[in-house]
């Protein structure tokens, strides 16, 4: 990417300081912490690569490409945002990405992005879940993203998001979480040259498994 205004663009709406509320879930870090089974740095950098290896590219980044190609369409964004919600297995997993993608909307309805605000009325008469990987490629492309900065930005987020949770929890340090985030970076240009999958899937069992057990978990530190 050459054009400084488009890398400001990309860095500006994949900062962690935009207030899109992806960092309120663990994705079942927290509950892994909690059984002593994520709580040093390299099993915290498995379980980041295997979220992006095994639901990000071949589950979030097709939603979010869909999303993106549908343009001003929001029955195909709609139809994009219930197959993720039919792949979203753990409940705590699909209630904070539907928080996480409306809170997402209402900073960019308030932006004044294009579709944002149509899109929120739409999720709230029911006819849209509002997953976050749908809206990020739904506003993203409004602002100004085009899909590979938009996939790039995401997957950007979730590991930082990730590594976030686990400083949060105490599993690892901030320059452990840097260490892993770099490498993670490397994966991640790697899985943005393959093309996504026809058609969207996931196998994170660990994580879901986690995450259904976080739904009981008598004290919770994040959303998932």
């Amino acid at each position: 990417m050459t054009d400084p205004a488009a890398l400001l663009l990309l860095l500006q709406h994949g900062d962690s300081f935009f207030p899109g509320g992806a960092f309120a879930s663990s994705w079942g870090l927290e509950t892994l912490h909690a059984e002593g089974r994520a709580s040093d740095a390299a099993a915290v950098e498995r379980f980041i690569d295997a979220q992006l290896r095994r639901r990000w590219a071949t589950c979030d980044r097709p939603a979010l490409l869909d999303a993106h190609r549908a343009g001003d369409d929001l029955e195909r964004v709609a139809a994009a945002d219930a197959e993720l919600e039919a792949l979203s297995l753990a409940r705590d997993q699909r209630l904070a990405s539907r928080r996480a993608g409306r809170a997402f909307l209402r900073v960019h309805a308030r932006l004044g992005t294009r579709n944002a605000a149509d899109y929120l009325e739409r999720i709230a008469a029911g006819r849209a879940a509002g997953h976050v990987p749908v809206v990020q490629g739904l506003a993203w492309r409004s602002a100004g993203l085009d899909e590979e900065g938009a996939a790039a930005a995401a997957a950007h987020l979730t590991a930082v998001a990730l590594a976030s949770a686990a400083v949060r929890l105490g599993a690892i340090t901030h320059v452990e979480a840097q260490d892993i985030l770099g490498r993670a970076r490397l994966a991640v240009a790697g899985l943005l040259r393959e093309p996504p999958p026809e058609r969207p899937h996931t196998f994170t069992p660990i994580a879901d498994i986690a995450m259904m057990r976080h739904e009981t978990q008598p004290t919770r530190l994040f959303a998932s």
